[in-house]
């Protein structure tokens, strides 16, 4: 694991995105949890002002930074403020938690790619906010959708890459 490298993001419920990124290219583990809020050890009925996000580990002999937050925009809405599907309220915000200015600068690349090429009928409101601290959610939240294959999800991919090759 020392030659991996991790990525924070949020965008809606916390199952679906972690269903869909296990099986990307270059990435190892993935892990649910919240991000960016008020309190400490948060909980699924106690997190406020926290995302519901993932914590991806991942190989970047494989894959990039880039292509994740490239992914991460075609498997949810990013143009709809605090909700994606069903889910409303600020822990379904879409948000990346960058961990230093060169991510910051790559997400601010990918949102101006993203928003230039009118696939989306308004502008991300996807926020960036720094990175502060990740914390794991309960184990009945981690790979819910692998033990639940018919639970709930609003994320699927809408879009080929966003990325020219």
């Amino acid at each position: 694991m020392e030659n991996y490298k991790k990525a924070y993001i949020a965008g809606g419920c916390f199952w679906g995105m972690e269903d869909l990124f296990r099986v990307r290219p270059g990435i190892v583990d993935t892990e649910v949890g919240y991000l960016g809020g008020d309190n400490e050890n948060p909980t699924y009925k106690y997190h406020p002002g926290h995302a519901e996000g993932i914590e991806l580990t991942y190989d970047p002999k494989v894959t990039t930074y880039e292509l994740i937050l490239d992914y991460f925009f075609r498997i949810h809405n990013p143009t709809t403020v605090d909700q994606q599907g069903n889910d409303k309220g600020s822990s379904y915000r879409s948000t990346i938690f960058f961990q230093d200015e060169a991510e910051k600068t790559i997400a601010e690349k990918v949102i101006g790619i993203v928003d230039a090429s009118n696939r989306w009928k308004a502008p991300a409101v996807t926020t960036l906010e720094p990175f502060t601290k990740f914390w794991p959610a309960e184990p009945e939240h981690q790979d819910y959708l692998l033990r639940n294959p018919n639970g709930y999800t609003c994320h699927f991919e809408r879009f080929d890459t966003f990325i020219p090759a």
